[in-house]
């Protein structure tokens, strides 16, 4: 058995226009991606398109809500980065 936690990944989820989300810009909701509605950073989004989008769990983002790989450690190289794509690692 491994002791390394379990990684934190982003969410992906599907819109259509219509949907209106209310998403964490500040990265201390306890629902992340989502947010409560009291909170006066939140990101108020209503697509005009279907789209897939690729959100934030981790709170490490620079781009919140959305997720920019941050979460990830760094790697050197393009056969490092290759590898960690196909086999997660």
């Amino acid at each position: 058995m491994s002791s390394k936690p379990a990684p934190i990944l982003p969410e992906v989820r599907q819109v259509k226009p219509g949907d209106t989300l209310l998403l964490c810009r500040c990265g201390r909701s306890s629902q992340l991606p989502d947010c409560v509605s009291a909170c006066p950073d939140a990101l108020k989004l209503q697509p005009e398109r279907e789209q897939f989008l690729l959100l934030c769990r981790c709170a490490r983002s620079q781009r919140l809500p959305y997720c920019d790989g941050s979460h990830n450690q760094p790697v050197s190289g393009f056969k490092a980065r290759w590898r960690r794509f196909w086999r997660g690692l």
